[in-house]
C-alpha cells in the first residue's frame, strides 16, 4: 500500500511554544484534501560529558528519520531562537543529511519555517532565515506567508511574511494570539497545497 502524500514537521522546543506551533501548522496542512501531516521532533544536543538522550522521547512527537525526510511532499522546520539563530538541536540534524543533499532528494519540495522567542525583538527574522539556508542548499522551493492573509498587517505579536513566529514571554507562558494562530496555519496549507500541486 502507498503512503499519502505528506507534509513533514520537523521542529525542536524547549518549553513547548514551538510545539504548539507545530500542532497549528499540521492543521492547516491537513485542511488540504489528500494531503497529511507528520509532526516530528529532533533530539537534543549535550557535551560529551552528559548521557545522550534515550531512543524515543518520553512525550511529545518521534524523532524523525531520514526515511521520512526523503519521501516527504513538503517540509516545514520549527526551532526556537537561539541567538538569533535556529536551536543546535535542529542544526545538528539538518548537518546531517549530507547524504539526501548528495542524490539531490529534497530539490523542488516546498518549505517553510516558523520559530518562538521569548522577547519581541528576539531575532525571529534572522532565525526563519537561518533555518532556509539548508533548505536553499538542499533546492527546496521556500515558501513565506503573503500579506494577503490579514493576521500579518493586524497582529501586535508574532507573525512574520518569511514565516509565523511567536513571541513566548520571558517565562515561555504566553499564550500564542489570534494572529498567530493564523500565520501557522496558513503556512501550513500554502506548503500543502503546492506539495498537492507538485506531487
Amino acid at each position: 500500500m502507498t503512503e499519502s502524500p505528506y507534509v513533514l514537521i520537523i521542529y525542536y522546543s524547549r518549553h513547548g511554544a514551538t510545539a504548539k506551533m507545530a500542532d497549528l501548522v499540521a492543521r492547516g496542512v491537513e485542511s488540504v484534501t489528500g494531503m497529511n501531516a507528520k509532526i516530528r521532533t529532533v533530539p537534543p544536543v549535550a557535551p560529551i560529558t552528559q548521557v545522550a538522550a534515550p531512543p524515543v522521547p518520553d512525550k511529545g512527537a518521534p524523532y524523525v528519520t531520514m526515511d521520512e525526510l526523503e519521501n516527504c511532499a513538503g517540509l516545514i522546520l520549527g526551532s526556537p531562537t537561539r541567538f538569533g539563530n535556529m536551536a543546535a538541536p535542529l542544526k545538528y540534524f539538518l548537518d546531517s543529511t549530507l547524504n539526501l543533499w548528495l542524490s539531490g532528494k529534497l530539490i523542488g519540495i516546498p518549505a517553510g519555517v516558523f520559530t518562538s522567542t521569548s522577547s519581541l525583538h528576539g531575532g525571529q527574522e534572522a532565525t526563519l532565515l537561518s533555518m532556509m539556508l539548508p533548505l536553499l542548499h538542499h533546492g527546496a522551493l521556500i515558501v513565506g506567508v503573503p500579506y494577503s492573509e490579514p493576521a500579518l498587517n493586524e497582529t501586535h505579536t508574532g507573525g512574520t511574511p518569511y514565516g509565523p513566529s511567536h513571541v513566548a514571554g520571558l517565562d515561555s507562558n504566553e499564550p500564542l494570539s489570534e494572529h498567530e494562530i493564523a500565520v501557522c496555519k496558513t503556512l501550513g496549507i500554502r506548503v500543502a497545497e503546492l506539495a498537492k500541486q507538485l506531487s
